[in-house]
C-alpha cells in the first residue's frame, strides 16, 4: 500500500541561499498517521522577515543539527520511493529547499496549490491559510490536532501540515464534484502536472489590472520581456504568457 507524505518546510529565507530550519510531515499508512517534526540548524541566519512569518528565532535552533542529519529528513529518504505520494502545497519552493540536502524526491507528486487552481479556479487566492478560512477549516482543525498530538500554529510547518490534510479532503470533495468517479489520487497527480491558464488581471507591473490576452494586444514586447527579466515568475505565469503570444 503507497504511503501518502504531506510536508511542509520553514526556512533562513526565500532566496537562493536560504535553508530548511524546520521540517515537517504526516505519514499517512491507511489509518495509521505518522508526525515527524524537527526544528534544525543552519549557517545561513534567518531573515527578519521570515521570523516574521514563522517565528522561529535563532535561539529556537541553536545547537539543533542541521536538517540533513535530522531523524525526520532521515525517514523522509527511507521512504523516497516512487510507490509513495508527496503532497506539498506549492511544491517547487519545498522540494527546491530540500533539494539543497541533496534530497531528490522519487514519489509521484501532488502539489495541492495548483489543484487548487485548477479545481477552485474562482477563488480570489490559493493560498494554504486562505483555505483554512475560506473552507471553514479552523473549525475542525484542533480535534485533529488533539488526535495527533499537533499544535495549531499557522506557517508553523506541521501546524500547515495539518491544515494541507484537511484541504485535501475538500479537494477531493471537488474533484469528485468536478469528474465524477476517477481515481482522486491519479486524477490530483494529472492536475498537478498540469500548467493552469492565467486568466485574471494582472496584480503588478505597469499593466497592473489588465490580462495577458489584453496587453498581448497592444504590447506583446512587454510580455517578452517579463518572460527574459522576471525571474520570480512561477511556471503557470510563464506557460500563460507564452501561450497568449503564440495566439496573438
Amino acid at each position: 500500500m503507497a504511503l501518502f507524505v504531506l510536508l511542509d518546510t520553514e526556512t533562513t529565507g526565500a532566496g537562493e541561499n536560504d535553508r530548511i530550519i524546520q521540517l515537517g510531515y504526516m505519514v499517512l499508512d491507511g489509518k495509521k498517521v505518522d508526525v515527524y517534526n524537527d526544528m534544525c540548524s543552519s549557517d545561513v541566519p534567518i531573515a527578519y522577515g521570515a521570523m516574521e512569518v514563522h517565528g522561529i528565532t535563532p535561539d529556537m535552533i541553536e545547537g539543533r543539527p542541521p536538517c540533513s542529519e535530522t531523524d525526520a529528513f532521515k525517514k523522509l529518504c527511507e521512504i523516497n520511493t516512487p510507490d509513495n505520494v508527496l503532497i506539498i502545497h506549492n511544491a517547487p519552493f519545498d522540494l527546491g529547499m530540500l533539494s539543497k540536502e541533496n534530497f531528490t524526491s522519487k514519489m509521484r507528486l501532488i502539489d495541492t496549490l495548483r489543484c487548487a487552481k485548477h479545481l477552485f479556479e474562482d477563488e480570489e487566492a490559493h493560498r494554504l491559510q486562505y483555505f483554512r478560512y475560506r473552507l471553514g477549516l479552523y473549525k475542525i482543525e484542533q480535534k485533529e490536532a488533539d488526535a495527533l498530538g499537533i499544535e495549531v500554529k499557522a506557517h508553523d510547518a506541521i501546524g500547515d501540515v495539518l491544515v494541507l490534510k484537511l484541504f485535501l479532503s475538500e479537494l477531493r470533495k471537488r474533484l469528485e464534484e468536478r469528474f465524477g468517479a476517477v481515481n482522486p489520487i491519479d486524477k490530483l497527480v494529472e492536475l498537478t502536472q498540469t500548467p493552469v491558464f492565467n486568466t485574471r488581471p494582472l496584480k503588478f507591473g505597469k499593466y497592473k489590472g489588465k490580462t495577458l490576452t489584453e496587453i498581448a494586444q497592444n504590447d506583446k514586447g512587454y510580455l517578452s520581456w517579463m518572460l527574459g527579466n522576471m525571474e520570480s515568475l512561477d511556471e503557470d505565469m510563464r506557460y500563460s504568457i507564452g501561450r497568449v503570444l503564440e495566439s496573438v
